[in-house]
């Protein structure tokens, strides 16, 4: 069974000043992880440099026997090799695309069959064909949701993915999220700023 380890350090530039990110950590197959902590304490950094996106200062980060960063040898694998899925809290969806079509985006190869199921999953049905613009906030994550899962990832890494969510609508919300870490089978790491959300749906809770 794989796992994902993290030995990194990185410099941060805070509203604070100077601040230093020390993160160590081996998070198994089939966990959800929260990320708790105040604001500007690394938990958006700390998503980014697992996903390739920011680099670390020193450090290693490797999953299984795949190294993906690594300061003594130079490494730095690009984060389309990764095997990771990154869900943003604005969800990031392409406007001028259907349903379908930002779902389909994010595979390397079309494959209509994983399409519709995730479609069906996620309760998206007679949706398929629908821009953005016209969806409410909880169609737009599950939207965002299916299409991280499109190219079934390893990982997925979802940042403070219900900060614009009603709270009438977040328990449904929060089941949505781990409805699809149960379909993803892998590793789930989600930044939150709520506790009560975080004891409901981590496995292990690790604060910054």
């Amino acid at each position: 069974m794989k796992s994902l380890k993290m030995d990194v350090k990185k410099k941060m530039h805070t509203t604070e000043g100077e601040k230093y990110l020390e993160f160590t950590e081996e998070i198994s197959q089939g966990d959800f992880i929260c990320l708790v902590g105040h604001s500007g304490c690394g938990k958006s950094t700390l998503l980014r440099m697992l996903a390739g996106l920011t680099k670390p200062d020193v450090g290693k980060i490797s999953y299984g026997d795949e190294i993906w960063y690594e300061d003594v040898s130079g490494k730095n694998l690009e984060p389309q090799k990764r095997h990771i899925a990154y869900m943003f809290q604005d969800f990031a969806l392409f406007p001028n695309m259907s349903v379908e079509e930002n779902i389909m985006f994010a595979q390397s190869k079309p494959d209509k069959d994983t399409v519709e199921e995730l479609i069906n999953i996620f309760g998206l049905n007679n949706l398929e064909k629908v821009k953005p613009g016209k969806l409410s906030g909880g169609q737009k994550q599950r939207v965002a949701l299916a299409r991280a899962l499109a190219s079934r990832p390893s990982i997925l890494l979802l940042d403070e993915p219900l900060s614009a969510i009603d709270w009438h609508m977040r328990p449904a919300l929060q089941d949505e999220i781990m409805k699809a870490h149960k379909y993803l089978g892998g590793i789930s790491i989600m930044v939150t700023h709520d506790q009560m959300e975080a004891n409901k749906m981590g496995d292990r809770i690790i604060t910054l």
